[in-house]
């Protein structure tokens, strides 16, 4: 590698802004010290939050899964609520929003979890993981293009469903893991 040259952007183009996400190409130097263009999908970051509807050290503690239908995947994905950071927000108020905003709850306790690079190899979306208990119901606030319902059920029947492939969303699967490995001890 050249002497006091660092992998890194050296310059980046705007290809295209949507609601979500943006593209750029970027003129990158790799550790090597050669150059190259890598596409980038830009994205302002998102939380998620696995929401325990009994007490997580319990024998088999209630899980809040919600059943949305998404696009990309061609039909419906079992997921825990999760959404974009708004401009400026907080992730955990991230996580706080969108329980209320996807299942109607509230919650007493919310513990980050882990925060994890999407897929790094070609956005820089991150997504920081939360754990929710002592919840409340009330109301939902879908928005218009989302398609979902509510399925609780026991953690040990969410786990058969990673295990068994039923659970696809990346998210989900890494979020109920951790936190039933790490924080409800199984």
């Amino acid at each position: 590698m050249d002497e006091g040259a660092s992998p890194g952007q050296i310059e980046s183009r705007r290809i295209y802004t949507g609601k979500i996400v943006s593209l750029d190409v970027d003129t990158v130097r790799f550790p090597d010290g050669s150059t190259g263009e890598l596409e980038m999908i830009r994205h302002p970051g998102a939380s998620a939050v696995v929401p325990f509807l009994s007490d997580p050290r319990g024998d088999d503690p209630q899980v809040l899964m919600i059943r949305q239908y998404r696009y990309a995947a061609d039909g419906y994905l079992y997921e825990i609520p999760a959404g974009r950071l708004d401009q400026g927000e907080a992730p955990r108020d991230c996580a706080v929003r969108e329980l209320k905003e996807e299942t109607g709850c509230t919650a007493e306790q919310v513990d980050y979890l882990i925060t994890l690079y999407t897929t790094p190899g070609f956005t820089d979306e991150k997504i920081h993981l939360f754990m929710a208990t002592g919840l409340s119901t009330g109301e939902t606030k879908h928005e218009v293009d989302e398609f979902l319902d509510l399925q609780p059920m026991p953690l040990s029947r969410a786990l058969g469903m990673v295990e068994r492939g039923e659970i696809q969303d990346a998210k989900t699967i890494i979020g109920l893991l951790f936190a039933a490995g790490f924080r409800a001890g199984r």
